[in-house]
Formats: structure tokens, sequence, C-alpha cells
């Protein structure tokens, strides 16, 4: 079976074909630049070369009919005909409290989305905008929503509610959510099967670290804590996300400053964090020179980085009483061994010990870096959601068949 896995964004569409008898990605890419000068559709074909096929993108639709043109196409494509995709496995933001698995799109499912675009008003339009192109343009092709915060529903009350008027959450729905659920379901489960662990009797630390970032605290298979919240800003300070922040901060600045609501948003999501303090970038690569060049700034930066992820592991391993494991992942994670290194350091009394040389030269690649007397397992796997995604289209559309 062939699944088309699409993430809608508000100006991109990002997308992989898969074949899933053979687990063979057969073409993936992205759309950039969607209504705006200047758009391009960057494509990895089958065999690993890169093309990029400039055009006038106005909109999602016109975006996914690119997509489908360059996959079928005779010179870049993988594939014959339209006709050869058997599925499509749609990313989607937010699914409320309205989904805690992934599902088979309807007209009532959509009608759910549409109901969470209040709490999530940047993401869940454009990933509606996905479904409904393929609606159009695949009009006889299932699909599944996978959603990011479905697997964090497990989550008990005392953990994702806030400290605030109930009568606000029965009105709005305010509770913590939590996001990257794709990502930290892949890398739990895969790092059970690298260490031969069973899921459902292991405590995992999931970091998914990268420009976005999140942490969660899973016991026996199931979320029971997540950085993130209401919103993808609370939490770990991200590349250009504020991350946890005192309110009165926030009310401070719209008094001193006179913000509205547009402007505060902005602030905390795309000026603050790494780009925010640093003043360079949000790119730990441009940290990491820049440091290197003596400036203290970037350097302050990254320390309240790497601050904030320790101390969401150490808060998580009080919440689990320990855990078994602790796995990092996303770019940072797989890649920023300093990171990592730095992390760790001083855990030694909570089990995590890994072995610096081992961790020094491992970059991308499933390996376990914990010494053999420390009592949590430190691995190393990188993530793979949009495999996550289409096994989830596979699994339901198997149930269908059934």
């Amino acid at each position: 079976m062939k699944v088309l896995v699409l993430n809608c964004g508000s100006s991109s569409v990002k997308y992989k074909l898969l074949d899933m008898e053979s687990r063979e990605e057969l073409g993936s890419g992205g759309v950039e630049k969607i209504g705006m000068k200047g758009s391009f559709l960057k494509h990895t074909r089958r065999d690993g070369q890169k093309v990029i096929l400039e055009g006038e993108i106005l909109e999602h639709q016109l975006a996914v009919e690119y997509i489908l043109g360059v996959l079928t196409s005779e010179k870049h494509g993988s594939i014959k005909a339209m006709e050869e995709i058997n599925a499509v496995g749609h990313r989607v933001v937010h699914g409320g409290e309205k989904f805690n698995a992934s599902v088979l799109i309807t007209d009532e499912v959509i009608h759910k989305i549409e109901e969470c675009i209040d709490i999530a008003p940047l993401h869940n339009p454009p990933n509606l905008a996905g479904i409904r192109a393929i609606n159009e343009l695949l009009p006889d092709v299932p699909q599944v929503a996978v959603f990011d915060t479905a697997f964090h529903q497990t989550m008990p009350d005392y953990a994702y509610m806030y400290g605030i008027p109930y009568s606000l959450y029965k009105k709005y729905g305010i509770r913590r959510y939590g996001f990257h659920g794709t990502s930290h379901r892949f890398v739990s489960r895969r790092a059970c099967e690298f260490l031969g662990l069973d899921y459902d009797n292991t405590k995992l630390i999931t970091a998914h670290i990268g420009n976005g970032a999140s942490i969660a605290a899973i016991e026996n298979g199931k979320s029971m804590d997540t950085s993130m919240g209401f919103t993808p800003i609370e939490g770990l300070m991200m590349g250009t996300r504020s991350g946890d922040v005192d309110l009165g901060v926030v009310t401070f600045l719209i008094e001193k400053e006179m913000l509205a609501s547009p402007a505060v948003s902005t602030l905390f999501n795309k000026h603050s964090g790494m780009l925010g303090v640093s003043g360079i970038s949000s790119d730990m690569r441009d940290i990491d020179n820049a440091i290197a060049n003596g400036n203290e700034r970037a350097k302050l930066a990254l320390n309240m980085y790497e601050y904030r992820i320790k101390k969401y592991i150490g808060s998580y391993l009080a919440a689990l009483n320990g855990a078994d494991v602790l796995v990092f992942t996303g770019g940072v994670g797989e890649n920023q061994t300093g990171t990592r290194e730095r992390v760790c350091e001083n855990l030694g009394f909570m089990g995590v010990k890994i072995d610096k040389e081992l961790n020094a030269r491992t970059r991308g690649t499933e390996t376990l870096l914990s010494t053999p007397d420390s009592t949590v397992k430190v691995v190393v796997i990188p993530t793979d959601e949009e495999f996550m995604i289409a096994s989830d289209t596979l699994h339901i559309i198997n149930l269908l068949v059934k």
C-alpha cells in the first residue's frame, strides 16, 4: 500500500510518499511560500536527487496539485498515476478533547476539527485546507487524521489542569493539551523495541528537542505529563518561543509597550527564545559559531536552553518516581552532542550516566549512550513522524477492509 503523508502549514505543505510494504520512501519534499512571491516546490526523488520547481502557488489546493503532479511526472515521479495512492494521512495539530487517537476522516470529523480552530487558529485551518484539497483531487481515496495532541489525552486531570477558575476550563477548554505527540509516541515505542523492553511496562522520558521542543513523561505506554500546554509556547525555551514565562511579564509588557493581542503572540512566539536572547539566530549552528567567537549573549541563550531541559527531565523523574529510559530526539536531540552531555551532567544521583566519548561521536543514529552502571538507559532515537502517520493510516484502512 502506498500512503501519502501531508503536513500543511500556513504557507507550506510538506509531504512524503511511502510504500508501506517495503517501507521505501518514494518521494518527499515541500511547497514553500504559498500565496507569496517566489513560491516553489522542493522535491527529493526516489533516487535521492533533489529538484526545485518554481511556480505561482496561491493556495493549498494548488500546492497539493503540484505535489501530485511531481509524484506522477515521468521525469521526477515514482508512480505512474494518482490512482496508485491508496490513502492519505494528514498531520492535524489540534484535536482538543475530541480525539484521543487517529481517525478516518469523515464530514463529522472535519466538523470537529473546525470546532478546534478557536484553540489552534494558526494550525487547524491549513490542516483542513489539505484535507479539502484531497477531497477535491482524490475524492475516492480514504484519508486519516493523526493528531499532535491525541497521545497526551491520557494525562491525569491534575497534570493537565491549570490553576484558573474551573468555569473557564468548562467554557473554553483551557487546559494543557501538549504537542509533538506523534513524535513522542514513535520514539518511545521505538526505544523500547531497540532496548528489548516491554513498552507497556516501562517508564520513559522523551525529549523532542529542536527549534520547537517538548518533553514528555510516559508510563506504561501512556503520556502522564508534557511540557507544552494549551499552546506550543509553554515549557522549554525554543528557537523563537519563550517557553515558560511569568504571566505578570505578559501583562506588564502589554501596558508598557501598549501591545495588542496579535503583537503579544508574535513577540513570544516569533521573537523570543534563542533568537530573542542571543540576538543572533534561532539556529543552533549559528549559536555555536557565535559562542566560539566569544559572544556572551549566545552563551547565555544556550545555557538557558539546556538548563530548562535539565530541569524538566528532573521534574519528570520525580513525577514518574524514577525512569527506565531517557530518549533524545529532534534536530538538536539527535545531533547536538554538547547539549546532550551538558543536560545529562550531574544527573548521576538520579541514575543518569552517559559515555561521553560515545556521545561525542553519535549524530542521528540509534545509539545507547548510557554507561553499564547507569540505572536509566539513555538513548538517541531519530524521530520519524511521517512513518508514524503512515502507519496509523495503514492500520485504520486495514480495519475498514476487514
